[in-house]
């Protein structure tokens, strides 16, 4: 399957899993229901007509996580390097689309190293089908990608529309184009890392909202994800089992507001101490980290928890936080998801910088 087993192999010794092996673990054993799996391209042209693989280097269907109905797609990179071709994008717009006709989330797991340039602009209007779609499901479906390879041009710009972007440490880059052009074009001298890697998306430009160590436990956290999610902004998000006491005391909470108010503390500790089992999934940790925002739960019921930090500079609002944080209430809007705030701010940040 996929591009062969040489090219398997040599995903394998990169750190990384295929397309269906991300699937299988994702998704509940048994689950997965293919779309198209003989599916390839209908290029004849720089030789192409003889290179045919089946599915076209992207793998899709549906399946269930802790038995709720999830629609998924995963770039191949063994074929062609998961660039994308005509056949392939309309793949990934079939799955968009019975993902919005029946309201569930679409997962997107990305490995790509863009459009498949011997198609030409067939390859770059799928781009512009994709995206439309994306527009069309933000705010309808939750919309999560996770970014599990080195994707660029097109292949970032779908993910960057996505309500959420999950990328692992090491393996994972996001950039509108590779070092090699930023040499020619700027004579500048960049490696991946530093041009688009999980650090630098995580606590420079805040695309990237959960960084994992590595694919296994960024499937994890997808699942976890979900689990506060509903399936779509039509429904309440799904309650969970709850025998955390309501009455719990938590003796800490007359401890961790200090006397005096120029002493920082931090907040995390307040959540923590409040929220079911002391759970928080915090969102967009390394990333303006003047203001918290993530998902907790009350009683079982999942909520959206914003809450300024006193620990970074005082809590000021700045306009990263703030955008930050008003890109998360508006997510919790769409879905129906109480939002619960932890204020203890000075102001806005003053000055010119």
């Amino acid at each position: 399957m996929g591009g062969g087993e040489k090219r398997i192999e040599a995903q394998h010794k990169k750190g990384k899993m295929t397309a269906r092996e991300r699937i299988d673990m994702l998704l509940d054993p048994g689950s997965f229901e293919e779309f198209d799996m003989f599916v390839s391209h209908r290029c004849i042209d720089f030789g192409l007509d003889q290179q045919q693989y089946l599915s076209d280097g992207v793998v899709t269907g549906y399946g269930t996580i802790d038995g709720r109905l999830v629609y998924v797609f995963s770039q191949d990179f063994t074929v062609f390097g998961g660039s994308l071709s005509e056949m392939y994008a309309e793949k990934i717009c079939k799955v968009m689309d019975k993902a919005l006709k029946v309201g569930a989330p679409v997962i997107g797991i990305n490995d790509s190293g863009g459009a498949r340039i011997q198609e030409g602009v067939k390859s770059l209007g799928g781009y512009a089908e994709i995206f439309e779609r994306n527009i069309l499901a933000s705010g309808v479906i939750p919309q999560i990608s996770a970014i599990f390879g080195p994707c660029a041009g097109g292949a970032v710009y779908s993910p960057a529309l996505t309500d959420f972007i999950l990328m692992s440490r090491d393996t994972s880059y996001m950039f509108v184009t590779g070092p090699k052009v930023v040499k020619t074009v700027t004579g500048e001298d960049v490696d991946e890392e530093q041009l688009g890697g999980a650090y630098v998306h995580g606590s420079k430009s805040g695309v990237s909202h959960f960084i994992a160590e590595d694919e296994e436990e960024g499937i994890m956290l997808i699942r976890k994800l979900l689990s506060f999610l509903p399936q779509n902004n039509l429904e309440d998000p799904p309650l969970a089992p709850c025998d955390d006491p309501i009455d719990r005391l938590e003796d800490q909470l007359n401890s961790i507001i200090p006397d005096n108010p120029a002493v920082p503390y931090d907040v995390r500790d307040v959540i923590h101490a409040v929220t079911d089992y002391n759970e928080f999934v915090e969102v967009q940790r390394h990333y303006a980290p003047n203001i918290v925002i993530g998902f907790a739960r009350f009683n079982g019921m999942p909520v959206g928890i914003v809450a300024n930090q006193p620990n970074y500079i005082a809590g000021v609002l700045d306009i990263n936080s703030s955008r930050k944080a008003a890109r998360f209430v508006r997510f919790c809007d769409a879905f129906n998801i109480p939002v619960v705030t932890f204020v203890d701010v000075p102001g806005f940040l003053p000055g010119t910088a």
